[in-house]
């Protein structure tokens, strides 16, 4: 997981990192909607509003964790898109303004995957144009320690040299009761385990452990792509 550190600014304004706080960002009116499957990368940084034309309140970096940055589109409101930030709190999102420059500020592309968590059945799934393509058992959060519900996204996928799992995809999500977890920010990720028994358990610190089969699937998703975790 990512080490914390000193929250970087652009142009006086917080970067909206997995490590960033913004309260002023709005939240997500819609969290259990399955998004329209449009993402976006920031060429170069981007401001983002609390509103379309409103206040700026973060930067959104052009990279996130050490790859390219892409986030999910939620609203649209002519030259403005709403998208889903990896800061706290959970659900934070921001307008950024997609239509006005001559040179495209962001690439565009349309995302035909979907990864649904579901907590009560402890499952894994991944669907593609609506269509389920595979499902595993999995295991999440524990009572004290829950993987957060609603909708978020794949924000990097690392390669840890330690660890249990030689893959990690951390989310734009963290955990609802947990500042810190080890030396990192309580985010949230999609990990393997070496102990397959905990599979259909909610055993974990708010991560979701899969199989090795699911994490080489998740590992081929588009970084940005939507998962959705209901209850």
């Amino acid at each position: 997981m990512p080490s914390p550190g000193p929250v970087p600014s652009y142009g006086g304004l917080p970067q909206a990192t997995t490590f960033a706080r913004l309260p002023a960002a709005p939240r997500d009116a819609e969290p259990a909607a399955p998004g329209g499957g449009t993402v976006l990368h920031p060429n170069t940084p981007a401001t983002v509003h609390a509103a379309p034309g409103g206040r700026a309140i973060a930067v959104l970096p052009a990279t996130q964790l050490g790859g390219p940055a892409w986030v999910p589109v939620v609203r649209r409101s002519g030259a403005w898109s709403q998208v889903l930030l990896p800061s706290r709190p959970n659900h934070s999102t921001g307008w950024v303004r997609t239509g006005h420059a001559r040179t495209p500020a962001f690439d565009e592309r349309r995302n035909p995957y979907t990864v649904r968590v579901d907590i009560g059945s402890r499952t894994l799934a991944i669907s593609h144009g609506g269509h389920v393509t595979a499902t595993w058992p999995v295991a999440v959060g524990a009572a004290r320690t829950p993987t957060p519900l609603g909708r978020t996204f794949l924000l990097a996928l690392l390669a840890p040299k330690t660890g249990p799992s030689p893959l990690v995809l951390p989310l734009g999500a963290h955990s609802p009761t947990l500042e810190h977890y080890g030396k990192g920010p309580a985010t949230i990720a999609l990990h393997g385990w070496h102990d397959p028994s905990v599979f259909r358990r909610a055993v974990s610190h708010g991560c979701v452990r899969v199989p090795d089969a699911a994490l080489r699937q998740l590992a081929r998703l588009p970084l940005g792509t939507l998962v959705l975790i209901t209850p």
